[in-house]
């Protein structure tokens, strides 16, 4: 696997060596060693996993203190443009964020650390999303910060009035008024 630095410290992409012939194709998807001679040691508990359509964005979520949680995610199936914020408050970095594009073509994976908020807009007709996290799901520690808050300047690749995303996150907070690290 190829381990690529981004602007912000501590957040990776992850290029995967994939082996194709006639049968399809076969790759490594995570290698803990490799990890962590790369990235560092993260102790990954649980995996997830959602689907979703065109247009669908979920995010910008976060757990707040102890509940933090660090992630691996990668597509399976379509294409998406998965974003990672950087919400630490003493960070050089911090409301900076990096954007990738995901699909089960390029087979990339992002690694994005504690103290980030993370989201991502599906651009294919559907996408199923994976990822490992550190830290189990805490409800009472859950926060979003609004996907189009204009200090962010994200530049989502499909217009806002196209995207479909939760009340909950519609309702969520912008960056300078959010509860952060």
């Amino acid at each position: 696997m190829d381990y690529i630095k981004t602007e912000i410290d501590g957040v990776w992409i992850i290029q995967p060596k994939v082996f194709n012939d006639a049968r399809g194709y076969f790759f490594e998807a995570w290698k803990k060693e490799e990890f962590e001679q790369h990235v560092g040691r993260v102790d990954f508990i649980q995996d997830n996993e959602s689907k979703s359509s065109y247009g669908v964005l979920r995010g910008l979520h976060y757990q707040k203190g102890d509940f933090s949680q660090a992630k691996l995610v990668r597509v399976i199936k379509g294409r998406v443009v998965d974003v990672a914020v950087d919400i630490r408050r003493n960070s050089p970095t911090f409301g900076k964020h990096v954007m990738v594009e995901l699909s089960d073509e390029n087979k990339r994976q992002f690694f994005i650390p504690r103290g980030f908020a993370h989201g991502f807009l599906v651009l294919s007709d559907e996408a199923v999303f994976t990822y490992k996290v550190d830290n189990p799901y805490a409800p009472q520690s859950e926060a979003s910060i609004r996907f189009d808050d204009p200090d962010l300047a994200i530049q989502w690749p499909i217009d806002a009035n196209d995207v479909l995303t939760s009340a909950k996150d519609l309702d969520a907070l912008s960056l300078k008024d959010a509860e952060l690290f």
